[in-house]
């Protein structure tokens, strides 16, 4: 078990560190952060100036060292725009986002997998061709074009909801809704097929064979080994909650982290951006290292191949 679990931080550490790696590199190499800030108008001698102050005139190999430094003295940089702590400006980003990812995720978990189950156990059925229709529906229209769409509807239309905007609880309804309808429709999918796999293996039906009640062999035998890579999903899911929000937050003028990168990236500022993949790659380290522990609770087998790897 201690193996496994040092082989599951080293693959965290080296993935945060290959994420922290290529932002760093691709944002230096994309841009000059001086001119896009002060401007091409800018005099020589102030460009110079903040290159200095910001430690821009170095070589990118002298920034890359001195920027894994800091992160190893719990320093993530200051903002180039106004000056201040680049975690302080993600900081208060983050409840903003978690009001509508937490949500959504609910959303996508509540809708998904009851209707991939229900598929599943009326398969060729109305009913079964009817969730996979919408499901498919909702998994390849993008984010951004029925984000558009309901605000169309609901705000132009309508009149019922706001279009943007943080002000009020009845802003986060639309973006809700947006974020949760394809991930519901991914869900679907992936638990009717895992549900039909599982469905059509032997000891369902000698279950059923031996008079197991149908209900009973759906609940303690096909629901536990069809959430196996169901879980894997929602676990991407988790791992994507910052990352996700990016293109909603931005269709919905939400001030969450989402929006901020955006910003963070068209101002070129550094240590913002940095800062959030950070975040967003210890997010799905966290998230993958949870599912492999619970596949173990899912499946004995596999805790036991974890247990076995530590000896």
């Amino acid at each position: 078990m201690a193996r496994w679990f040092a082989l599951r931080a080293l693959r965290g550490a080296l993935t945060v560190a290959l994420v922290v790696t290529f932002a760093f590199v691709v944002l230096r190499m994309s841009a000059d952060p001086a001119l896009v800030i002060l401007g091409p108008e800018a005099p020589p001698e102030v460009i110079a100036a903040f290159r200095k102050s910001w430690g821009l005139d170095e070589p990118i190999f002298v920034q890359y060292l001195d920027y894994v430094a800091a992160i190893f003295r719990g320093e993530l940089g200051r903002s180039m725009r106004d000056g201040r702590p680049a975690i302080e400006l993600v900081a208060e980003r983050i409840p903003a986002t978690l009001a509508l990812t937490l949500p959504a995720l609910a959303l996508k978990i509540g809708i998904g997998i009851p209707a991939g189950v229900w598929a599943s156990l009326h398969r060729g059925t109305l009913v079964d061709r009817a969730v996979m229709s919408l499901a498919v529906a909702g998994f390849t229209v993008p984010s951004f074009v029925l984000g558009l769409v309901l605000v169309l509807v609901f705000s132009v239309k309508l009149g019922w909801l706001p279009s943007g905007g943080q002000d009020t609880w009845t802003h986060a309804i639309l973006p809700i809704v947006t974020m949760g309808v394809g991930g519901a429709a991914v869900l679907a999918r992936f638990t009717r097929s895992a549900m039909l796999e599982v469905l059509g293996q032997p000891y369902m039906r000698t279950a059923s064979a031996k008079g197991l009640p149908w209900a009973r062999a759906i609940r303690d035998h096909a629901l536990p080994n069809a959430a196996i890579p169901t879980v894997t999903i929602v676990g991407f899911m988790v791992g994507t909650l910052i990352a996700g929000a990016v293109v909603v937050e931005s269709v919905f003028s939400w001030p969450g982290v989402g929006r901020l990168l955006v910003v963070a990236v068209s101002n070129r500022d550094l240590a913002v951006v940095q800062c959030i993949l950070l975040l967003v790659a210890a997010t799905m380290v966290a998230s993958n290292f949870v599912v492999d522990l619970l596949y173990g609770l899912l499946d004995p087998r596999l805790a036991t191949g974890a247990r076995g790897a530590g000896h």
